[in-house]
């Protein structure tokens, strides 16, 4: 069993590998304010962004789902890792070296899985690349050649050659220290009969990488007539390769993606290695599978849901490219980008464009695309005869509906008049009026059912953890935190100082009592920093100080509170010790007056009591209080 690796090391990993560069990573980031980034979550679907990123403490939050944590609870979160395989992926990152209690090390028998399948992932497609310099591939360069790649294309891609043998890659990376087991399960090699054999042999060879630029599975291309295989065989669903979750890619454009706010979406392996030696640097594909609803997800996240974004779809101009089309666009509405749909002249298709065109022409391709809500409507329209009365209004009553699914106002209405022209209907305004009704009743019902659609936008205001009552649970029992309480909003502000800002609190902070804090759950992260070792800590080491804090935390609960804290902006346009002293007070003082309030209850209930000295004693102490409270009304912090 491997041993646990060693709590300095988690720390030094923590510390070596900047959250924002590793979250960058899967999603576009943009400024947030106060030195915090935000972007669209990755763990739910949402229309703006609520998703918060704070490289300087190492956390993240999202207000809208409550997902938090630090560098590794993120990674861990997104590719589904332990623990353990999460702290050993960001350590060969970082180039740190792990120790582990218990054993010693051995990287071997101690590595997670999917650090293990990514691993042999990487060296197959190093072997591959290799393969393709052989006597052997000389059928496999024929091929690139003819279709206008050069070597240094294919080393950009990282195209390669499976050998024709049976197990040359399987020995190989038996030789590597792979098990049987291993590379059963990273779909590298499959069951012979005499054991594991090659699953990819004489065929040329591209990997498929992730976002993060690992690679995960292969894409192999038939390229002898006695091969009985398919055309294109992919790597089957494994741990790290699910077809459905992955764009052939992706890992060379998201940048451009990200910065041009614009996507194009090819069929196939070497239509995107065209486009982008074309110049058209944002095309990525599927691998094997339509286009779907987890590749969405991964677009907009690049994308931002910017107002200018689009997401262009290139497809043959054959009935099999117009399903295809149809098909995508039955998830046109699930983007907050404009899509369009890009149709290939005489049936090529990106590759064969280039080659027999030139790069400009793909570049041409790409720029007279047609909004792909258009391309459906003409499809749907082309199916009724519109030289009768009758076929006119079916192909309305059709295509009304789609015009109306268009948020965007001011192209709805051009879009209606355009389906008037289309239908030949000379009573425009006829058109655009039923058009208007259609959406009216759309919006209409939307608002009935709660749940909106579409394009829209979430309602304006404060992020979702501000829309009173708050929903962090509590760790105690007790009212739940209500924002709209002064109380709660200003117990809110002086804990988010003490997690960000120890210096500006301690140590008065420090000397605040449980019950001080009136919301359960604030009283549970104050008990937290406590055990924590208190705010003062802070004040020499802020980002160990905040793990101290989550590590402290008595649940989950607790800990996403203090993680949702420490990232949320402080609402002060100056964060000083003035803004401080303020919170301290107003807490310190709620808490004197409700001791007040408390203890004027028990004179009342003293003033029939034969026992004088008891009731002077609270008499006392009610006279201190309200001291203390008319002080701190008058000194402000310098009475604490």
């Amino acid at each position: 069993m491997a041993g646990r690796i060693n709590d300095d090391d988690v720390k030094a990993v923590r510390d070596a590998v900047p959250i924002d560069a590793v979250v960058s990573e899967y999603l576009q980031l943009r400024s947030a304010g106060g030195g915090n980034l935000k972007g669209l979550c990755p763990f739910h679907d949402e229309k703006s962004p609520s998703f918060q990123v704070s490289p300087s403490k190492g956390l993240f939050h999202c207000f809208g789902c409550q997902e938090g944590g630090d560098t590794i609870a993120f990674v861990m979160k997104i590719d589904h890792l332990s623990f353990s395989e999460t702290v050993e992926r960001l350590a060969a990152q970082a180039g740190i070296t792990l120790r582990y209690e218990e054993g010693g090390y051995n990287p071997t028998h101690q590595r997670g899985e999917r650090i293990r399948l990514v691993e042999a992932h990487k060296i197959a497609a190093q072997f591959y690349v290799e393969q393709l310099d052989s006597p052997e591939a000389e059928i496999g360069r024929k091929f690139l050649a003819e279709r206008g790649f050069d070597q240094a294309a294919a080393h950009h891609f990282g195209v390669g050659y499976s050998p024709a043998g049976w197990d040359h890659l399987t020995r190989y990376l038996r030789g590597k220290g792979f098990s049987d087991k291993e590379l059963l399960l990273s779909g590298i090699s499959q069951e012979g009969r005499r054991g594991p054999i090659d699953r990819f042999r004489g065929r040329l060879m591209w990997p498929i990488r992730d976002i993060t630029g690992e690679v995960v599975g292969f894409g192999a291309r038939k390229l002898r007539d006695d091969d009985n295989g398919p055309k294109y065989l992919n790597t089957p669903e494994t741990a790290i390769y699910k077809k459905s979750q992955v764009l052939y890619g992706i890992d060379l454009a998201k940048k451009e993606i990200a910065r041009t706010t614009k996507a194009v979406v090819v069929e196939g392996y070497t239509d995107v290695m065209a486009c982008h030696l074309a110049g058209v640097t944002t095309a990525i594909a599927t691998c094997g599978t339509a286009f779907g609803g987890d590749h969405i997800k991964i677009l907009r996240r690049l994308l931002m849901d910017n107002a200018t974004a689009e997401v262009i779809f290139t497809f043959d101009g054959d009935a099999a490219g117009q399903k295809a089309a149809l098909r995508a666009f039955e998830d046109d509405q699930k983007f907050a980008a404009e899509t369009s749909i890009a149709i290939t002249p005489g049936g090529m298709d990106p590759c064969e464009l280039r080659l027999a065109e030139g790069d400009d022409s793909v570049k041409k391709l790409v720029e007279s695309r047609t909004p792909l809500f258009e391309f459906a409507i003409r499809h749907m329209v082309a199916r009724h005869n519109l030289e009768t009365p009758a076929g006119r209004a079916a192909a309305l009553d059709e295509a009304a509906p789609i015009v109306a699914g268009i948020k965007n106002v001011a192209i709805q209405h051009e879009s209606a008049v355009q389906l008037a022209g289309i239908l030949g209907i000379m009573d425009t305004q006829f058109v655009v009026k039923r058009v208007a009704q259609l959406a009216r009743w759309a919006r209409e019902r939307g608002a009935g059912g709660g749940a909106g659609g579409g394009r829209g936008q979430d309602r304006p205001g404060r992020p979702r953890a501000y829309e009173a009552p708050a929903q962090p649970a509590a760790a105690v029992s007790g009212p739940a935190i209500n924002l709209r309480s002064p109380a709660h909003r200003t117990e809110r502000e002086l804990l988010k100082l003490a997690l960000q800002h120890p210096d500006l609190v301690s140590p008065a902070f420090d000397a605040y009592g449980i019950d001080e804090f009136t919301a359960p759950p604030y009283a549970a992260v104050r008990q937290t920093i406590e055990e924590a070792g208190g705010a003062e800590q802070g004040t020499h080491d802020t980002s160990g100080y905040l793990a101290r804090v989550r590590d402290a935390a008595p649940n989950d609960t607790v800990r996403a509170l203090v993680t949702e804290l420490a990232v949320e902006a402080v609402h002060a346009r100056t964060v000083d010790e003035m803004y401080a002293g303020v919170q301290l007070v107003q807490v310190r003082l709620r808490a004197v007056d409700r001791r007040i309030r408390d203890v004027q209850g028990t004179m009342a209930r003293l003033a029939t009591n034969t026992d004088p000295e008891r009731y002077a004693a609270v008499a006392n102490e009610l006279w201190v209080l309200q001291q203390y409270a008319q002080s701190l009304r008058n000194q402000g912090a310098a009475a604490l």
